[in-house]
């Protein structure tokens, strides 16, 4: 079962809550009209009995009588004009003296049986099915008593018109006010119409927000919340870009270093060159195996799986990178010099990250210097800081472009192998997560390149440094 729109929804909420007002206020309404009519009702009542005894006072009841007879004491009737027709008042009365005999009445209260006085005030009498509203006064001067009625039917005629003036606006207004209702939600809920079709044009990928200007306020911390969203959905897939731009840096020299054994061992007639290749093919593996896990590790990194920085010692790090990229070495004519602290040198960070960086800056350094070119890797400890080093005797980099190389896929001209030029993208990446700084510089001697890296030292090892100064 589909979800009703917001629209349908509101309207009919809009419309609920107007009934649930207005039914309620328009039965109120109604009874205290009625009451009040009743109230009137009741006071013309009396009034015609004060009338009746006044008039009696005034001409006495036996010329009353006499006048009574001649007209057949019919009561009057009044015309409208408004109206265009004619109506009859619908007050009867009658006037009885001390013995009970009728003295005096009007023509309709002659079929009206003569039963005994209701005590005076209001009453109410049941005659012949007909439903009497009644009010009695007694003159002891003149010793008569005047009983003034009124059937009810008339006033039921009155309620009946008030059902009608109070239900009749309802029933009608109502399709009305949903339809106005209807034509005001609409209207009010125009800015989601736009928003929506901002959103449809919205271009994949891009990253600029929603304009909360134009939006009404209650709108603004849903589109804040969103273009977070938004954002955080533009990084992740930014992060699956990159991290299968790097698998395939990463992977292509153990594969490439594999493919080469195999072939030598598939070609080779010599049982030694054979069995080497293989061994140089299970170490590649080996290496293969141990790089994936790397890049699992910082694709967990950078996805915030982990929980926590772990205490890495780069001097070991170093050694690991060393000997995974022995064979590279040994193939490019590359001289490396490694110098390291005689004190384990520990940050807090991710080993893998670091073994990506170190890695990185090496094999960067190895594909720009030519062959029997010369590069160093340093690690030292300056202050609260461990700085790593990797300088080289290539052709460097114009300090112009230095801003440029750890742009993705940027490659310099003249560099060896097929490199995708991510290497110094991954360097800042890891740098940015361990809150280093990177700093190139020209090499010692003048020639070539000097690429630093700055790592916070762990607390602790911080302290060390301190107290041992």
């Amino acid at each position: 079962m589909s979800a009703a729109s917001l629209r349908w929804r509101l309207g009919w909420l809009v419309i609920a809550t107007l009934a649930v007002v207005l039914v309620p206020l328009g039965i109120i309404s109604f009874r205290a009209t009625v009451v009040e009519v009743n109230e009137l009702s009741d006071g013309r009542l009396a009034q015609s009995a004060r009338t009746v005894d006044l008039l009696v006072r005034e001409a006495g009841i036996d010329a009353l009588r006499e006048r009574a007879d001649r007209a057949a004491f019919a009561p009057p009737r009044l015309t409208i004009p408004a109206a265009g027709h004619e109506v009859e008042t619908e007050v009867g009365f009658r006037v009885t003296d001390a013995s009970g005999a009728v003295r005096l009445e009007s023509a309709n209260f002659a079929d009206v049986p003569r039963v005994a006085v209701p005590s005076e005030g209001f009453g109410e009498l049941v005659l012949d099915a007909m439903h009497w509203r009644t009010y009695t006064l007694r003159d002891p001067a003149l010793g008569i008593t005047i009983l003034a009625g009124e059937r009810y039917d008339s006033r039921n005629d009155i309620t009946r018109a008030l059902w009608l003036d109070h239900a009749l606006p309802l029933l009608l207004g109502m399709p009305l006010v949903a339809m106005l209702v209807g034509w005001a939600v609409r209207r009010g809920l125009r800015p989601l119409d736009r928003l929506a079709d901002t959103l449809r044009r919205r271009a994949p990928g891009s990253r600029e927000p929603v304009d909360l200007a134009q939006l009404p306020p209650e709108l603004q911390p849903m589109i804040a919340a969103l273009n977070d969203q938004l954002a955080r959905l533009e990084d992740a897939l930014e992060r699956e870009r990159r991290f299968s731009a790097d698998v395939a840096h990463e992977l292509r020299t153990p594969i490439t270093t594999s493919l080469i054994n195999v072939e030598t061992a598939i070609g080779s007639h010599d049982r030694a060159d054979t069995e080497l290749a293989l061994s140089q093919t299970q170490q590649a593996l080996t290496m293969l195996a141990r790089r994936v896990e790397q890049l699992l590790a910082l694709a967990r990194i950078e996805a915030g799986a982990a929980a926590a920085h772990a205490r890495v010692d780069l001097r070991e790090i170093a050694m690991e990178v060393i000997d995974e990229l022995a064979q590279p070495i040994a193939d490019w004519n590359v001289e490396l010099s490694l110098s390291l602290p005689p004190q384990p040198l520990v940050v807090e960070g991710f080993a893998a990250g670091l073994a990506a960086l170190l890695r990185n800056l090496v094999e960067n350094a190895l594909r720009h210097v030519p062959r029997g070119g010369a590069v160093e890797l340093r690690l030292e400890r300056q202050a609260d800081t461990a700085v790593i080093e990797v300088i080289d005797n290539g052709p460097g980099i114009a300090p112009e472009r230095r801003d440029e190389v750890f742009a993705r896929f940027h490659r310099e001209p003249g560099g060896r192998g097929d490199g995708y030029g991510l290497g110094l993208s991954i360097v800042q990446r890891v740098a940015q997560m361990h809150r280093a700084r990177i700093e190139l510089d020209d090499a010692p001697g003048g020639r070539g390149l000097c690429m630093r890296v700055r790592i916070p030292l762990a607390r602790m090892n911080r302290d060390a440094t301190q107290s041992s100064a």
